[in-house]
């Protein structure tokens, strides 16, 4: 059981959904609730407030929502009385803001509660755009915290000035509730076979980089003539090309399984099936999937990019190959796919349970939670201080 605290944190998405209403917003939206309940679930009182096309207010799991609908000509709530009312009334420990992306109401809330500190989450925000960099920069200096998924994301906000180093942390973006299972049952309910049979879940674009893949795969049958992929993607650019390209090529005709959109809950059950996840990603905030594929013991086979690394612990879990680079997918699949596969899992999946998981990521946010908590006490103690010797 978590020991009881006083630290109040008020988890804030300035994000408005032009469509979802409230529960809408906590089912579609579940990054935003696990982050939530993850530091819920080490002792916190935990608010969130999200913009929304309608106010309201909900309670799940001892989490409570504040929906905050923008006023009447205004695109953000930052800015309207009732988003202020409530900021007074929650009279929060610390503000973590989803995003770093809206510095306009960042700015807006370091002047609403010039006491409380602000720590910001980056969700691939990305360095903006030289002309843009002046506010972003002034919002970012009111943050006492800043965090990435991995350390080397910030390097380009340190390099242009708009951060400083000691404020910034490495924290997974977000974590997972899938968990491992008996993988025959798994094989027969969602019908996948192969062996191995290797589970792709990304978008068929040239950032995630499926091209590659097939190419890997291809070169990799002459070793794993069993091997099957099994393909789940939403945005498509690049679907009928990569259907070319199986269609052209023997060694991946009948062997790649296009399984387009499946629902979250299947997504579970395919990565209890599979026995390698791949992903051929350029770029990443994070990585949704590859945390996924962790939770479930999938060992994953993905790029050697900032996020990645961070979440595979530099390779130690997985292995990891050089973008665009499908001999090295081929070689980092060989060797992934060769290991034995029952300790490989269980490996897997310790790493999971000691970095990624709910518990290990509401730790590390309430870490840094308790030190922007702990700063701010000692700053109205000094003022106060300071205010009876000139009293």
């Amino acid at each position: 059981m978590a020991p009881p605290t006083s630290l109040h944190v008020a988890q804030i998405s300035f994000h408005v959904d032009p469509v979802r209403g409230p529960s809408q917003i906590l089912q579609d939206w579940w990054p935003l609730v696990d982050c939530a309940e993850m530091v819920a679930q080490t002792g916190a009182r935990v608010s969130v407030v999200q913009a929304c096309v309608r106010s309201d207010r909900l309670t799940r799991n001892g989490v409570n929502y504040h929906f905050v609908r923008p006023e009447p000509g205004e695109p953000a709530i930052a800015s309207g009385r009732e988003f202020a009312a409530l900021m007074r009334g929650l009279d929060a420990d610390v503000f973590h803001v989803h995003g770093l992306s809206f510095p306009k109401e960042v700015l807006g809330l370091a002047k609403l509660a010039p006491n409380t500190p602000i720590f910001l989450q980056d969700h691939a925000s990305g360095l903006p755009r030289f002309w843009r960099r002046r506010p972003y920069r002034r919002g970012l200096a009111v943050a006492g915290a800043v965090s990435f998924c991995a350390l080397e994301q910030a390097k380009p906000f340190i390099k242009a000035g708009m951060l400083s180093e000691s404020v910034v942390h490495g924290i997974p973006e977000c974590s997972s509730r899938f968990t491992p299972g008996d993988q025959p049952a798994a094989r027969r309910l969602v019908e996948v076979h192969g062996d191995p049979a290797v589970l792709w879940v990304g978008h068929f674009d040239t950032n995630k980089d499926p091209l590659t893949v097939l190419a890997g795969v291809a070169a990799a049958v002459s070793r794993l003539p069993e091997l099957q992929l099994w393909c789940c993607f939403g945005t498509a650019p690049l679907e009928e090309e990569v259907r070319r390209v199986i269609d052209g090529n023997r060694l991946l005709r009948g062997r790649v399984h296009l399984l387009g959109k499946v629902p979250h809950e299947k997504i579970e059950q395919l990565m209890r099936a599979a026995d390698v996840f791949a992903l051929g990603s350029h770029r990443e905030g994070s990585g949704c999937a590859v945390i996924e594929a962790l939770a479930c013991g999938l060992p994953p086979v993905v790029t050697d990019i900032p996020s990645f690394r961070a979440l595979t612990g530099a390779g130690r879990t997985g292995a990891l190959w050089p973008c665009d680079d499908a001999r090295a997918f081929t070689d980092a699949l060989l060797r992934t796919a060769t290991q034995a596969r029952n300790a490989l899992r269980i490996q897997v999946r310790a790493h999971f349970d000691a970095e990624v998981s709910f518990h290990a990521v509401g730790h590390k946010l309430r870490a840094v939670y308790e030190n922007l908590s702990h700063h701010r006490a000692v700053g109205q103690g000094a003022a106060a201080r300071r205010d009876g010797e000139r009293g």
